[in-house]
């Protein structure tokens, strides 16, 4: 016997089946382990998912055994992973939770308390509402039905407004001896739930309901099987036709069949006016389809709905496709690619519209051309570059052309092919490209061509909360159009991760139809590549003179700011630090030159790097790093130097623009090392020690750990072969033994005979 069946059943058993949601699982997860109602355990079956799901997963099982993990060889949809769920379940009673989906507080408890009061029933109904990814919640159309119906035990079959109900499992819970009794499964194929919900309310004698808002059902923009379109959808026939057998071994159930039949035509005709679902290709075949199971199972003297409604249900009895065509079925079907482009175009700039564009829009794509572009089109740098000068030496046949300001041009390293921001062959790259890299996004008069490859390769870790996630906080979305963003991001194909905290926050809060590039930042390549000359030289370059500490302060911008606002007496820290170090400090790229820093570099108290074209220069000739909240921390973590947290707004930052982790919990993986909140606790820990004793260098390890586990020094090359040469088998990520890291400043002098360093 194993410990687990040693142990007491738990009075429930939530079954997660989990399939590429890995931006939604730990949600999931977090609330369930969250219920103050602790007596139940979570079956969550990993149905083969190709994400990093399976990484989510085991975290979460390392830390709470009540989390079971059952993995599929292969993938078989969501009904074989219930199924699965419902054969290691061991709870009183079951409840499915989809994983992309969230549970509230109380809702075991309240479920609990209800199950007990009614003297444990075949079933119960509970509340849910509907949470869209524009910040929109509903309630229910059934929760005043609840409501009423109180406390009172009734058998389904007896109560046709219960088979009214949205028909899904997961606002039900079945006592498992009930559902195992009966042979109850989940079919292959989606719409599943429509047959387990009407076959479980039909035979149960004992149901009763809970008005308390249990579920959160998710409203994706994209990415579940739902909205997408497919033959799959086809099998909505086959459950019909099974529900209607089972209801053929039942004539005690004859009376429920006209509404029945009318509950699956009404299926048919909402599963039909969507493109989401159903292509248009596939459209007439559906509809005739259709037709066969309606003529099957019309019930003697069914008299249609009345309106619009029955006028599509006479539609789909008389076989009559123009009908269907006539009565606009197709109304709120998004507009396909051709269309998009049409309107895309008409949306351009006149000038660009007005001709030449337009022109270069008809042109075959050439297939060897590559479009780059960095921060919004300043000179060539981050990953964007990393990319370019890996792509030369792996794809020498691919020609690229970087987008830059005219204001930068002057600044462009030689050789560099470039063009201007609206200029003739600015549209004729634009339209002929064939990939596109760039760590922010390209316009919006940028029209995507089918065939065309976009790579968005982002510029760091989100600590701070991007995408939809800023829909929550004022001062970040200031100004920002979700709808345009998100059609920027509809232009993705592939999005370069750097590890799989990225991985998931991407996946969720960019809700589009890219795949993840799970490689690392191309940028920090040169972190573990770097050898001591470049090491000294970047410090040459600087002015760093031998003997001196360089520690680069580097904050982030504040979007409740404007404008760059100082938070350190940059002179008296320099000062307090001694002799012995050299402060470099970087304002963030947004914000114009500081006469007070400039000030400050003249007279030599610092060294103002602002400007300074390359950041990863910047890293690996310092000793240590001062930031808040800049993504900086991650990357100058592959170095594995001394990194101080100064967070004197915290609490600020967090309610104006929102954090995924608690950098400051002090908690292995959270904190990247020391940490100080006034400039005084700064100051104070530089003089003790503190930013690089034992603590602090454990506290880097975990972090390094965490967000840093694929920078091994080939990211760039993962990145270029598979998306700018399609290969799917990549160089494998090498472990943390076998990879190197630049030197420190101290290390690399020794290594190059040198002293006073």
């Amino acid at each position: 016997m194993s410990p687990q069946e040693r142990t007491p059943a738990p009075r429930f058993s939530v079954i997660v089946p989990v399939f590429k949601v890995q931006g939604y699982l730990r949600e999931c997860l977090d609330s369930l382990l969250a219920q103050d109602f602790t007596d139940f355990e979570v079956i969550a079956v990993d149905d083969c998912s190709p994400d990093r799901s399976a990484d989510v997963l085991a975290e979460f099982a390392a830390r709470d055994p009540r989390v079971v993990v059952v993995r599929h060889d292969t993938n078989g949809g969501i009904g074989r992973a219930r199924n699965t769920g419902v054969a290691r379940a061991r709870g009183d009673y079951l409840f499915f939770l989809d994983s992309d989906d969230t549970i509230t507080a109380g809702t075991l408890r309240a479920v609990h308390d209800r199950l007990a009061l009614t003297e444990d029933p075949d079933v119960l109904i509970a509340d849910h509402t509907r949470t869209y990814w524009w910040g929109e919640t509903k309630a229910s159309a059934t929760g005043e039905l609840l409501a009423r119906t109180g406390t009172e035990v009734f058998r389904p079959a007896e109560r046709p407004e219960f088979l009214s109900m949205f028909a899904v499992v997961w606002n039900r819970v079945y006592r498992r001896d009930f559902f195992l009794a009966h042979d109850f499964a989940f079919t292959d194929g989606l719409y599943e739930d429509a047959l387990v919900v009407y076959t479980t309310m039909l035979t149960a004698e004992r149901a009763v309901c809970l008005d308390h808002v249990c579920v959160e059902y998710r409203q994706r923009r994209g990415g579940n099987s739902m909205q997408t379109p497919g033959r799959e959808h086809f099998t909505i026939f086959e459950q019909y036709q099974r529900l209607f057998d089972f209801l053929d071994t039942r004539p005690d159930l004859d009376g429920l069949r006209p509404l029945l039949f009318e509950r699956m035509v009404s299926h048919f005709l909402h599963t039909f006016a969507r493109e989401s679902r159903v292509r248009a290709q596939d459209r007439s075949e559906f509809f005739y389809r259709a037709t066969v199971l309606y003529r099957r199972h019309l019930p003697p003297g069914f008299v249609p709905p009345s309106g619009i409604k029955g006028a599509k249900f006479q539609a789909v009895d008389r076989g009559s496709y123009a009908a269907f065509q006539a009565l606009k079925l197709v109304n709120g079907t998004r507009l396909r690619g051709a269309d998009r482009l049409r309107r895309a175009r008409r949306s351009l700039g006149r000038q660009a519209y007005a001709g030449y564009y337009r022109l270069q829009l008809s042109r075959p794509i050439e297939e060897d051309l590559v479009v780059y572009s960095a921060y919004w089109n300043r000179t060539p740098a981050c990953n964007p570059l990393a990319v370019y000068e890996k792509a030369r030496e792996l794809a020498p046949h691919l020609r690229a052309v970087w987008v830059v300001r005219a204001a930068d041009v002057r600044n462009l390293p030689p050789g560099i092919d470039h063009v201007v921001p609206h200029s003739p062959r600015y549209w004729e790259v634009m339209a002929r490209a064939k990939y596109f890299v760039n760590n922010v996004n390209f316009a919006d008069h940028v029209v995507k061509r089918p065939g065309q490859v976009h790579v968005q390769t982002h510029h760091g870790t989100p600590l701070k909360r991007m995408g939809i996630d800023q829909q929550r906080y004022p001062a970040a979305a200031k100004g920002m159009n979700m709808e345009k963003l998100l059609a920027r991001a509809d232009r993705w194909d592939f999005s370069v991760s750097s590890n799989g905290h990225s991985s998931e926050q991407w996946d969720r809060v960019y809700p589009c139809a890219f795949a993840s590039v799970d490689a690392g930042y191309p940028r920090n390549d040169v972190y573990v590549t770097a050898d001591a000359r470049r090491v000294l030289a970047a410090r040459e370059r600087l002015g760093i003179a031998p003997g001196r500490t360089a520690v680069l302060y580097a904050p982030t911008a504040r979007d409740y700011q404007v404008g760059y606002v100082p938070r350190l007496d940059l002179a008296r820290v320099a000062r307090e630090l001694g002799p012995d170090v050299v402060l470099l400090v970087r304002t963030h790229y947004f914000y114009g030159r500081d006469p007070g820093l400039t000030e400050l570099a003249d007279r030599g108290a610092l060294i103002d790097v602002s400007r300074h074209p390359s950041v990863e220069e910047l890293c690996l000739a310092s000793d240590a790093l001062i930031t808040d909240y800049s993504s900086i921390m991650f990357d100058y973590a592959v170095l594995d130097r001394p990194i101080v947290t100064f967070a004197d707004d915290w609490e600020v930052y967090v309610r104006s623009r929102g954090v995924t982790f608690d950098l400051l919990s002090g908690e292995p993986g959270d904190t990247p090392g020391a940490v100080a909140t006034t400039e005084e606790e700064l100051i104070a820990t530089f003089r003790d020690g503190r930013w690089d004793d034992e603590r602090a260098t454990a506290l880097r390890a975990a972090f390094r750990e965490r967000f840093c586990p694929w920078d091994d020094g080939r990211a760039a090359e993962r990145v270029v072969r598979r998306t700018l040469l399609g290969q799917e088998a990549l160089p494998a990520v090498l472990p943390p033994s076998a990879r190197g890291v630049a030197p420190s400043p101290r290390k690399a002098a020794a290594e190059q005979g040198l002293s006073g360093v």
